[in-house]
Protein backbone atom coordinates (compact mmCIF):
# COMPACT_ATOMS: atom_id res chain seq x y z
CA UNK A 1 0.00 0.00 0.00
CA UNK A 2 3.12 2.26 0.66
CA UNK A 3 4.35 1.63 -2.50
CA UNK A 4 1.34 2.47 -3.92
CA UNK A 5 1.04 6.20 -2.50
CA UNK A 6 4.89 6.51 -3.36
CA UNK A 7 4.37 5.62 -6.93
CA UNK A 8 1.40 7.92 -7.31
CA UNK A 9 2.86 11.02 -5.83
CA UNK A 10 5.82 10.60 -7.65
CA UNK A 11 3.61 10.19 -10.93
CA UNK A 12 1.55 13.40 -9.58
CA UNK A 13 4.50 15.02 -9.44
CA UNK A 14 6.09 14.08 -13.20
CA UNK A 15 2.59 15.42 -14.54
CA UNK A 16 3.22 18.74 -12.81
CA UNK A 17 6.24 19.16 -13.64
CA UNK A 18 5.72 18.06 -17.35
CA UNK A 19 2.34 19.84 -17.94
CA UNK A 20 3.27 23.14 -16.28
CA UNK A 21 4.93 24.69 -19.56
CA UNK A 22 2.10 23.17 -21.84
CA UNK A 23 -0.46 24.82 -20.06
CA UNK A 24 1.34 27.60 -20.05
CA UNK A 25 1.87 27.64 -23.65
CA UNK A 26 -2.16 26.90 -23.98
CA UNK A 27 -3.34 29.93 -21.46
CA UNK A 28 -0.89 32.32 -23.78
CA UNK A 29 -2.29 31.11 -26.94
CA UNK A 30 -6.00 30.85 -25.89
CA UNK A 31 -5.41 34.73 -24.38
CA UNK A 32 -4.16 35.50 -27.71
CA UNK A 33 -6.55 34.07 -29.87
CA UNK A 34 -9.20 35.52 -27.63
CA UNK A 35 -7.89 38.75 -27.97
CA UNK A 36 -7.42 38.74 -31.80
CA UNK A 37 -11.01 37.84 -31.82
CA UNK A 38 -11.93 40.80 -29.77
CA UNK A 39 -9.94 42.79 -31.92
CA UNK A 40 -10.89 42.15 -35.30
CA UNK A 41 -14.49 42.25 -34.07
CA UNK A 42 -13.61 45.91 -33.24
CA UNK A 43 -12.11 46.70 -36.48
CA UNK A 44 -8.31 46.05 -36.06
CA UNK A 45 -5.70 44.20 -37.60
CA UNK A 46 -4.86 41.97 -34.66
CA UNK A 47 -2.50 41.82 -31.17
CA UNK A 48 0.03 43.90 -32.92
CA UNK A 49 -2.38 46.35 -34.55
CA UNK A 50 -0.13 49.63 -35.07
CA UNK A 51 -1.78 52.81 -36.82
CA UNK A 52 0.15 53.03 -40.11
CA UNK A 53 -0.70 56.61 -40.74
CA UNK A 54 0.81 59.88 -40.13
CA UNK A 55 4.65 60.50 -39.39
CA UNK A 56 5.51 57.52 -40.87
CA UNK A 57 3.68 57.85 -44.18
CA UNK A 58 5.56 60.77 -44.72
CA UNK A 59 4.44 63.76 -42.47
CA UNK A 60 5.93 66.55 -41.73
CA UNK A 61 8.78 65.60 -39.14
CA UNK A 62 10.69 62.45 -38.77
CA UNK A 63 9.16 59.44 -37.07
CA UNK A 64 10.69 58.76 -33.98
CA UNK A 65 12.73 55.36 -33.33
CA UNK A 66 9.71 54.02 -31.02
CA UNK A 67 7.57 54.80 -33.99
CA UNK A 68 9.94 52.45 -36.38
CA UNK A 69 9.89 50.09 -33.14
CA UNK A 70 6.49 49.78 -33.03
CA UNK A 71 5.90 49.16 -36.52
CA UNK A 72 8.92 46.38 -36.47
CA UNK A 73 7.40 44.64 -33.79
CA UNK A 74 4.10 45.11 -35.72
CA UNK A 75 5.76 43.14 -38.93
CA UNK A 76 6.98 40.54 -36.77
CA UNK A 77 3.58 39.69 -35.01
CA UNK A 78 1.60 39.63 -38.49
CA UNK A 79 4.77 37.12 -39.70
CA UNK A 80 4.11 34.90 -36.89
CA UNK A 81 0.13 35.42 -37.51
CA UNK A 82 0.97 34.00 -40.93
CA UNK A 83 3.05 30.99 -39.87
CA UNK A 84 0.33 30.05 -37.17
CA UNK A 85 -2.22 30.09 -39.92
CA UNK A 86 0.15 28.20 -42.07
CA UNK A 87 1.06 25.80 -39.25
CA UNK A 88 -3.35 25.65 -38.51
CA UNK A 89 -3.84 24.55 -41.95
CA UNK A 90 -1.77 22.10 -42.67
CA UNK A 91 -3.06 20.24 -39.30
CA UNK A 92 -6.52 20.33 -40.56
CA UNK A 93 -7.35 23.16 -38.02
CA UNK A 94 -8.36 25.00 -41.46
CA UNK A 95 -10.20 24.15 -44.35
CA UNK A 96 -8.83 25.33 -47.58
CA UNK A 97 -11.09 28.15 -48.29
CA UNK A 98 -10.44 29.73 -44.64
CA UNK A 99 -7.06 29.60 -44.95
CA UNK A 100 -6.86 31.53 -48.62
CA UNK A 101 -9.43 34.05 -46.91
CA UNK A 102 -7.55 34.49 -43.46
CA UNK A 103 -4.18 34.54 -45.63
CA UNK A 104 -4.81 37.11 -48.01
CA UNK A 105 -6.14 39.44 -45.29
CA UNK A 106 -3.13 38.59 -43.09
CA UNK A 107 -0.89 39.17 -46.21
CA UNK A 108 -2.37 42.80 -47.17
CA UNK A 109 -2.42 43.72 -43.34
CA UNK A 110 1.76 42.78 -43.88
CA UNK A 111 1.86 44.74 -46.72
CA UNK A 112 0.72 47.75 -45.31
CA UNK A 113 2.92 47.30 -42.12
CA UNK A 114 6.57 47.39 -44.57
CA UNK A 115 5.28 49.80 -46.17
CA UNK A 116 4.44 52.26 -43.71
CA UNK A 117 7.98 51.03 -42.24
CA UNK A 118 9.59 51.52 -45.64
CA UNK A 119 8.55 54.97 -45.44
CA UNK A 120 9.55 55.40 -42.01
CA UNK A 121 12.72 54.54 -42.36
CA UNK A 122 13.07 56.66 -45.35
CA UNK A 123 11.82 59.75 -43.83
CA UNK A 124 14.04 58.62 -40.77
CA UNK A 125 16.81 58.26 -43.13
CA UNK A 126 16.50 61.26 -44.81
CA UNK A 127 16.05 63.58 -41.59
CA UNK A 128 19.40 62.17 -40.37
CA UNK A 129 21.37 63.15 -43.40
CA UNK A 130 19.88 66.08 -43.15
CA UNK A 131 21.12 66.69 -39.71
CA UNK A 132 24.55 65.81 -40.47
CA UNK A 133 24.21 68.56 -43.51
CA UNK A 134 22.93 71.07 -41.53
CA UNK A 135 25.80 70.40 -38.60
CA UNK A 136 28.51 70.58 -41.18
CA UNK A 137 30.51 74.25 -41.45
Amino acid sequence: MLEFLIIFAVLAVVVVVVGGPLRAVAADRTSRERTDGAARRNGHAGPAHVQVTGNAEGGGEAPSASEIAELEAARDAKYREIRDAELDHRTGKLSDADYEAIDQTLRAEALTILRALDRASASASAAAAENQRSALP
